[in-house]
This record gives structure tokens, C-alpha cells and sequence, in this order.
């Protein structure tokens, strides 16, 4: 990631001014011992697989990415143009780490992996508008029985 001070002002301005509200309640919980946790990557890397849609800079959606996917299938269309793409380049576990959670589930370190993993590009857009896609994606997690998130902000 860049430092603010490496990049134009207008672009250093967008992102001091994306409202971080604080939350009313406590929405951390203490979940079970992480050799009995299910994971799933939540990734704003505007990645998905080779025939799903690209992500276009105003884009709200995500992309469903198979626990099973073979990494070589990931592409990234990350919207901004201040993002350096050289080390998802040289290994994809930078902005998605399945092969670390996958080792990490072959030695016993993790329960299991989720069915499915989700992308956002995380360029363009306030956090406040992801709102009802997120909880969407929520649902979908707890659907799969997911107790914890690895959350690959980009």
C-alpha cells in the first residue's frame, strides 16, 4: 500500500475523507479455538475467476470464489490506478491467501475452509455503501457455517 504522502493530494483527500462510524454495539465476538474454526477470505482485491465479470470503479458487487479454485483461474480488475499489482503478480496469496489456509488445514491449525471466498474492488466507493452487499455476503458466510473471516483489505 501507498503512503498518503506518496500520492497526489486529490487522491490522499478521498481517502481521509471515507467516514469510519463507530459501532453502537460490540460486533467482535470470542469464537471457538482455531483449530475448530471454519475460515473464509474476504478479499477487496478485485479479484475473480477468468470467465466472471470484471469490476468497474463504481462497482458495489463481489464475486463468489470457490474453495476449491485453482489460483492460476484469478485475475484482478483492482479499479485503482494507485494500487501496484507486481505482488499479486508473483503469488496471488498476497491479496488471497488459500494456499497459507490451506496448509494451515492440512496441519490440523484451522478446522476447516470455507465453501466459498468473497472479492470486492475496493477502489472508488465510501465504506457505507457496501453496506447492504456486505450483509448479503454475511448471511452467505454464516450459511456456509463460517466462524471467522480473514479480512484482505487492498
Amino acid at each position: 500500500m501507498v503512503r498518503l504522502t506518496d500520492i497526489d493530494l486529490g487522491s490522499a483527500r478521498h481517502l481521509l475523507d471515507k467516514e469510519c462510524p463507530p459501532f453502537e454495539s460490540q460486533p467482535w465476538v470470542a469464537g471457538p479455538p482455531l483449530a475448530e474454526r471454519r475460515v473464509a477470505i474476504v478479499t477487496t482485491a478485485g479479484l475473480h475467476r477468468r470467465n466472471d465479470a470484471n469490476f468497474d470503479l463504481s462497482d458495489l458487487s463481489y464475486r463468489v470464489i470457490p474453495g476449491d479454485v485453482d489460483l492460476n483461474d484469478l485475475v484482478m480488475t483492482q479499479a485503482s490506478v494507485n494500487y501496484d499489482r507486481t505482488g499479486f503478480q508473483q503469488d496471488v496469496n498476497v491479496v488471497f491467501p488459500l494456499d497459507r489456509l490451506r496448509a494451515m488445514e492440512q496441519a490440523g491449525e484451522i478446522g476447516s475452509i470455507a465453501s466459498f471466498h468473497y472479492a470486492f474492488n475496493g477502489a472508488g466507493q465510501l465504506a457505507h455503501a457496501f453496506e447492504p452487499t456486505a450483509r448479503e455476503v454475511g448471511r452467505m458466510l454464516k450459511e456456509d457455517g463460517v466462524n471467522a473471516a480473514l479480512l484482505v483489505p487492498v
